[in-house]
């Protein structure tokens, strides 16, 4: 092929013929990368809050994001609890965010008030460690305190229903031949699922505690276990190395996710319904579209084993689940301040509407769904790190200050604290060094 005598100096100034080239995909991909880049280097950033989303407007890029990350890159270790004589393996914080549940190895579940890390409840209830613990999706709500309000599961084969009243579980659910790892409500909060290295997950009847379904499909132990918001899909995460997404009304696979190289350690739906995240013993973090079929995204998150992930779920709006309410976080922060209250639009996503007026200060409003706008993960190399959810890029890295592997990870539904369950028997608290501890 002859050579073409090109100037790439001043190939961005060059006339274009549009209606003969654009047409043409590869040129026009080039055209739209070069526009991209001059528009970058013509983008003045400006250190005035009120100019910057100004321009960010002008620009087209999500105001809710820019507040949202400004607050979490502040993220700072408050402090640590030694939470019990062997490694915590598993977190949640409460739906309402008052309180952290954890398990260790030793088989005992624990509660504590947040954010003063006081001990509330010891529950002996597994013979084994325990593998996982969650919360009912009401609890701390508008469910009782006499009813099931969370769950733990162990190497003892068992699961454990509790109530936050008795020291003594209300139900245990038997059926796995093997350990069980990590568990899940479903977002109705009358089921319960379950992830077991006996190569099967399985669905309950909280109520009755009877066996709903016991699904095969991995070819190795599974491990972790999650639900789509709606409750439709579930998604499972083995030791084969792959996710799989199930349609729960059938019963059958809906998506094999294939591409991790090693054992997968954590599964997450984002709250839009069509992402799942997986962490995985490749030290990588997969973003999955359910639309595409494929992975959007490959994070190469910690420098080893990713042992769990949490996307951001922003709290249920009283009597009207799926809807939720504007975490108090972010309540102060200028774009959600400045005379906007939040209202969540048909879709479910938190829309901030002006009080009593059509226009704010600002004459704007988040553009940017709250719920899902990131991601947490933690790692076996000691870190715990908050994710992008528009573009995947890190927002904060914190470090356990060499005090091993973190094995279990969540933020609360308040948005103001991150915890990290630790292999040296501790937990600790992330937070802005502001935060409002009343």
């Amino acid at each position: 092929m002859a050579s073409m005598d090109i100037d790439f100096d001043d190939i961005e100034s060059r006339e274009v013929d549009l209606a003969t080239s654009a047409s043409h995909p590869e040129t026009a991909r080039l055209l739209s990368e070069l526009d991209r880049k001059k528009l970058a280097r013509k983008i003045a950033l400006p250190t005035n809050d009120g100019e910057v989303r100004a321009r960010l407007r002008e620009l087209g890029e999500p105001i809710t994001l820019f507040a949202i990350f400004d607050n979490l890159s502040s993220f700072t270790n408050l402090g640590s609890q030694i939470g019990d004589t062997r490694a915590i393996s598993a977190l949640r914080f409460s739906p309402d965010s008052s309180m952290l549940l954890t398990g260790s190895w030793t088989g005992q579940a624990k509660l504590w008030s947040v954010p003063a890390c006081k001990e509330i409840r010891v529950l002996k209830g597994h013979k084994e460690r325990i593998g996982g613990v969650a919360w009912h999706p009401e609890a701390t709500l508008s469910q009782s305190a006499t009813a099931v309000n969370f769950a733990t599961s162990g190497a003892d084969n068992v699961i454990k229903l509790w109530d936050l009243e008795n020291d003594n579980s209300l139900r245990t659910l038997t059926g796995h031949d093997n350990r069980v790892c990590r568990i899940a409500f479903h977002p109705s909060g009358r089921y319960l699922g379950s992830a077991s290295y006996d190569e099967t997950w399985r669905l309950w009847d909280v109520e009755t505690g009877g066996e709903l379904l016991l699904q095969e499909g991995h070819s190795k132990e599974v491990y972790a276990i999650a639900f789509q918001q709606d409750g439709a899909l579930v998604a499972s995460g083995g030791l084969d190395a792959i996710a799989r997404v199930w349609d729960l009304r059938s019963g059958r696979t809906v998506s094999v996710l294939s591409g991790h190289s090693r054992d997968i350690l954590s599964v997450d739906f984002s709250p839009n319904g069509y992402q799942v995240a997986t962490g995985s013993n490749d030290d990588t973090i997969r973003i999955w579209d359910l639309r595409m079929h494929q992975a959007i995204c490959t994070i190469p998150g910690h420098k080893s084993a990713i042992s769990d992930l949490k996307f951001f779920q922003a709290p249920p709006k009283a009597g009207a689940y799926p809807l939720t309410d504007l975490p108090r976080a972010f309540k102060d922060l200028p774009i959600f301040s400045d005379g906007w209250s939040s209202d969540p639009d048909a879709s479910g996503d938190v829309e901030a509407k002006p009080n009593g007026t059509n226009e704010g200060e600002h004459g704007e409003k988040p553009d940017f769904p709250v719920a899902g706008s990131f991601l947490v993960s933690c790692g076996f190399d000691g870190y715990i790190k908050v994710w992008s959810a528009d573009d995947w890029q890190l927002v904060r890295s914190m470090s356990n200050d060499q005090a091993g592997k973190v094995m279990s990870v969540d933020v609360s539904s308040d948005a103001r604290f991150i915890a990290g369950g630790q292999y040296d028997k501790s937990f600790r608290l992330y937070a802005r060094s502001d935060v409002d501890l009343s």
